[in-house]
């Protein structure tokens, strides 16, 4: 069954960190484009960082302003992504979710992405 799992989530205070994490299986990811979209309460969801197949290049949401870092580890042929949160604000309260593209260049498009998490909630005190 291929399938993502999102974990790391929880309440966190504002301007600290949090490490989101998504572990893939059922398939080889390796040679998908992976990606963090976030989606809060009455909004659509919105893409927040994806990194290339290769693992090589990065990109992320003009939001994210530096405090966000994506990552890929395909160690012992199993993939986990992860999202690297610093300095929290209370607007990044929402479900995070993992994604993973077989299209060569996704973008941050939602439909260019074939297999999703169930998301991972993230909630921000001030």
């Amino acid at each position: 069954q291929v399938q993502l799992v999102e974990s790391g989530g929880g309440l966190a205070q504002a301007g600290g960190p949090l490490r989101l994490s998504c572990a893939a299986s059922g398939r080889s990811f390796s040679n998908y484009a992976m990606a963090w979209f976030r989606q809060a309460p009455g909004k659509e969801r919105e893409f927040v960082a994806r990194i290339t197949r290769g693992g090589v290049n990065t990109y992320y949401a003009d939001f994210v302003k530096g405090r966000f870092t994506i990552s890929k580890d395909n160690a012992k042929a199993k993939t986990t992504v992860y999202l690297q949160i610093n300095s929290l604000r209370p607007e990044d309260t929402a479900v995070y979710y993992c994604a993973a593209s077989s299209f060569v260049a996704p973008r941050g498009l939602v439909d260019k992405y074939d297999t999703w998490g169930q998301g991972t909630q993230v909630t921000v005190s001030s």
